[in-house]
């Protein structure tokens, strides 16, 4: 399945929240990804229809367990990423912007491969935060 850059950020904002708080509505994903809630809700519809997101009767949103397995691969290379370039030395806030746009375009098997890497240096390729 085909999905955006700012399709993926939606559903990894969503995960991001259901850990935090418990439950995800849509004025909780505009003020973290720091969008207008029009644009949430076109992205909701969107997801819905690509079958990762269900909006419930009550107005929160859920992760469909593909919604879940791309939003948890998206949030693993966001941490990877960003651990990787604050190790290297960029500051916390650049390498977080950084990884956000790595995250995105990186394939599957050049992420193995980086990952592979760091644990045959001996470094925890990943934080352990959730």
């Amino acid at each position: 399945m085909s999905l955006t850059s700012s399709m993926e950020d939606y559903l990894e904002a969503v995960l991001v929240l259901q850990q935090q708080k418990g439950y995800v509505r849509c004025v909780d994903v505009a003020e973290l990804l720091d969008v207008k809630k029009p644009s949430v809700s076109r992205a909701v519809k969107e997801l819905s229809k690509k079958k990762c997101l269900i909006k419930k009767d009550d107005g929160t949103l859920s992760l469909t367990e593909q919604g879940k397995q791309i939003a948890r691969q998206i949030y693993e290379k966001h941490q990877f990423f960003t651990k990787q370039l604050m190790e290297a030395g960029v500051p916390k806030d650049i390498a977080a912007q950084d990884a956000c746009k790595l995250e995105h375009v990186i394939s599957e098997i050049s992420f193995k491969k980086l990952k592979e890497a760091v644990w045959m240096n001996g470094r925890e390729a990943i934080p352990l935060e959730k």
